[in-house]
C-alpha cells in the first residue's frame, strides 16, 4: 500500500541524516548506539539522489533549481567545516553534500542535453573527478547515474538500489580491510547497506509519486534550510563541548 508521499519520505531522510551525523561527532567509534545512528543515516544520501533525479523532471526552471543548490552548498560550507573540524574550531576536510547534490544535478544535465557521446563523457568524467573532493565522493554521482538510466521502470529502479547497495558494500568492506577482522568487516558492511535497502523499500513500495497537499512551501525551504542549519547547532555544540 503506497502511503508515504515525497515529502514524508524527505523528513524522515532528514531525521537520518541527522542520527548519522550525532554518530560521526559525538558518539564512541564501534559501540552499538554509534553503528545505529551511522547506518540509519545511509538510507539519506541514496534517497535525495532519487529524488534529485525525479525533481528535474518536474521542475519549472532547471537553473534556478541548480542554483538553489549552489547557493545553499556555499552557505553550508563553514557550518560543515565546523561540525566535522577534528578538535579545531574549524577545519577544511572536504566539501559538503549539497556540493555533491549540485555535482548531481549538472551531471543529469549533461546526461539530458549533450548528444555528442565524446563530449557527454568528457563531461561525466570532470563530474566525477570533482566528486572525490565532496561527501559521498563518487557514490551518490554513481547512484544519479543509475535513477537516470532507469527512468519511471520499476524494475529498473529495483536493480538500480541493488546497484547502489552493492557499491556501497564494496567500498566498506575494502575500506575496512586491514582495519579490523574479516568477519567484523563483513557483519559491519553488510549493515551499513540495509539504510539504502530500506530507502529502496520505501521508495519502490510505499512511495505514492505525490507530494504533502499542504504547506509545500514550507517543506520546500525547510529541506534546504535544515542541512546548513542542524551543522551550524551540533558544530557549535561540538565547539563548546570538545573544544
Amino acid at each position: 500500500m503506497r502511503i508515504l508521499n515525497r515529502d514524508v519520505i524527505k523528513y524522515a531522510a532528514m531525521l537520518a541524516m541527522l542520527l548519522n551525523h550525532i554518530a560521526n561527532i559525538f558518539l564512541a567509534p564501534g559501540t552499538p548506539l554509534y553503528k545505529l545512528f551511522l547506518n540509519i543515516g545511509y538510507f539519506t544520501a541514496v534517497t535525495m539522489c532519487y529524488f534529485l533525479v525525479e525533481g528535474y523532471e518536474y521542475t519549472r526552471s532547471k537553473e534556478k533549481y541548480g542554483r538553489r543548490l549552489l547557493v545553499f552548498a556555499v552557505l553550508s560550507q563553514i557550518p560543515y567545516s565546523m561540525a566535522f573540524a577534528d578538535g579545531k574550531w574549524i577545519e577544511l576536510n572536504g566539501f559538503n553534500m549539497l556540493f555533491t547534490l549540485y555535482l548531481c544535478f549538472r551531471l543529469i544535465q549533461v546526461m539530458d542535453q549533450v548528444k555528442v557521446r565524446e563530449e557527454r563523457f568528457a563531461r561525466i568524467a570532470v563530474i566525477f573527478l570533482l566528486a572525490v573532493f565532496c561527501d559521498w565522493f563518487v557514490l551518490a554521482p554513481a547512484f544519479t547515474m543509475l535513477f537516470v538510466r532507469a527512468k519511471d521502470s520499476g524494475k529498473k529502479n529495483s536493480a538500480a538500489f541493488l546497484a547502489s547497495m552493492g557499491m556501497f558494500f564494496a567500498v566498506k568492506f575494502l575500506g575496512g580491510i586491514g582495519m579490523v577482522p574479516l568477519g567484523e568487516n563483513l557483519a559491519d558492511s553488510i549493515y551499513a547497506v540495509l539504510g539504502i535497502g530500506l530507502s529502496g523499500i520505501v521508495i519502490l513500495y510505499l512511495y505514492n509519486g505525490r507530494r504533502m497537499e499542504a504547506g509545500r512551501t514550507f517543506s520546500k525551504w525547510f529541506f534546504y534550510l535544515f542541512y546548513p542549519v542542524h551543522l551550524l547547532v551540533l558544530g557549535i555544540i561540538r565547539i563548546w563541548w570538545k573544544c
